[in-house]
């Protein structure tokens, strides 16, 4: 199938990426910044611009489109409500499904089915009670969010589109969501209970959401609202107790209700909401989990050695030539920023090859430094890995892979790396770092298709 992909440079939609890719879907994309997303997408992917609150997406992006899923909205948890943020929290969802769903309505060949976002907020605090897709919407500010949203994505089905409403729990994942700032407190003992404990919580692992979408998009039979949770929803002080023992850290500072409110304002009732919501309908489509228990997710988290960057990028030429240009070392400084100042100083063979080092020096925010690379996986014409030996990672391996496609070469960039200094130099990476990189292989991007075409 082609799928339309809104959101799709943020934490849920890089995993959903990967997972169309991996099962042969053609993916395109829309998003307001075209030039930026090439190195923001791990998957080569047609890219078209949007502004989702102002208008509808032109009409050539939906070219031979089979289904469209939509994830695009403003970060709830991206800092403090004041009304300005809660006001394009509420515009960013409601206003981009409208104008998605114009642009449905106006075309000649309609997509088969729209997946469309939405979250657990729909039914406020409920207590202890266990949440169906058939409970009412609360009256706080979320769940009116949420009612609108899904009001608007279902104007689809009156253009005979099928349509599926996700709504999401807390999404677990390393690179992104709500672990992306839990798990350094935690790891450094400082993790706790909010108020009580006593609240329940709602959670998926960002695999099965990514998945989910997926099934969705490709079971005919799904029709309407879905929750998107684990099948095992926990209490505050479960995932609390749960989290500190896999860190192997104490979970001893509760965190009262009034520090919540000083903290994130309106935002804090998302944190105090007691949701137990209910995964059997999407269950009982034949749906399977990967992580149905909080232990396995959490402890999938926590394990991940080391942070992952993937970036595509294909050229109408041969994979001889571009294999070739990307096995001379002398190229790498064409391909890097200038204010890097990357120089490469010696090369321990004449060509590159199975177990070459390299010795560059160069400068990341104006500290110089030297680096040793140690050439691996040796594979002409298909790949190599280059493998930090010495430099400022405590792990950086980066594989590039060369694939013959479309009468052209697929170029594939996988990063895996990890910052020194522990915890503080993890919070460092997950955005810091990641930004850099996004920056200089952006730059490398618009570099090859200078110097091969696009």
């Amino acid at each position: 199938m082609k799928v339309l992909v809104t959101g799709a440079t943020g934490f849920v939609g890089n995993v959903l990426l990967k997972a169309l890719n991996a099962r042969g879907h053609e993916i395109a994309v829309l998003t307001r910044n075209p030039d930026e997303a090439g190195s923001r997408l791990p998957v080569l992917c047609d890219i078209f611009p949007w502004n989702p609150e102002q208008a509808p997406p032109e009409a050539n992006a939906f070219s031979g489109v089979d289904a469209v899923i939509h994830l695009a909205g403003e970060n709830i948890a991206g800092g403090r409500w004041t009304q300005k943020r809660k006001e394009r929290i509420k515009n960013s969802r409601i206003l981009s499904t409208r104008h998605l769903v114009e642009a449905i309505g106006n075309l000649e060949h309609k997509p088969e089915v729209l997946v469309s976002s939405s979250a657990v907020g729909f039914y406020g605090g409920s207590g202890n009670g266990l949440l169906t897709e058939d409970h009412p919407p609360a009256s706080c500010f979320l769940a009116e969010v949420c009612k609108e949203w899904e009001q608007e994505a279902s104007k689809a089905e009156s253009f005979n589109v099928r349509t599926v409403c996700l709504r999401t729990g807390m999404v677990l994942g390393k690179e992104g969501g709500a672990m992306k700032r839990m798990l350094p407190p935690f790891q450094m003992g400082l993790g706790g209970i909010l108020e009580n404990g006593k609240q329940w919580m709602s959670w998926i692992h960002v695999d099965d959401i990514a998945a989910m979408y997926i099934h969705a998009m490709e079971t005919q039979s799904l029709k309407g609202v879905y929750n998107a949770v684990s099948p095992n929803p926990v209490t505050n002080l479960e995932f609390t107790k749960t989290l500190g023992k896999l860190v192997k850290r104490p979970t001893i500072f509760p965190i009262p209700e009034l520090a919540l409110k000083t903290i994130f304002g309106d935002m804090a009732q998302i944190l105090m909401a007691s949701q137990k919501v209910s995964a059997d309908k999407i269950s009982n489509t034949g749906f399977e989990f990967k992580y149905p228990d909080l232990q396995s997710a959490l402890q999938q988290i926590v394990d991940l050695p080391f942070l992952q960057f993937q970036m595509e990028q294909w050229t109408p030429q041969p994979v001889q030539t571009i294999f070739d240009f990307f096995s001379d070392s002398k190229n790498l400084e064409l391909l890097t920023p200038e204010y890097l100042h990357f120089k490469i100083l010696r090369q321990s063979t004449e060509k590159i090859e199975e177990g070459t080092l390299l010795d560059y020096k160069l400068k990341l925010h104006g500290i110089p430094f030297r680096w040793q690379s140690k050439i691996t996986n040796w594979n002409p014409m298909a790949c190599f890995s280059d493998h930090q030996t010495k430099g400022p990672y405590s792990l950086w391996e980066h594989t590039h892979e060369f694939e013959e496609k479309n009468g052209g070469t697929l170029i594939r960039d996988k990063v895996n790396y990890k910052v020194p200094f522990g915890i503080p130099g993890e919070m460092l990476a997950i955005d810091f770092v990641q930004n850099d990189l996004k920056k200089i292989f952006n730059f490398r991007k618009l570099k090859i298709k200078e110097l091969f075409g696009e």
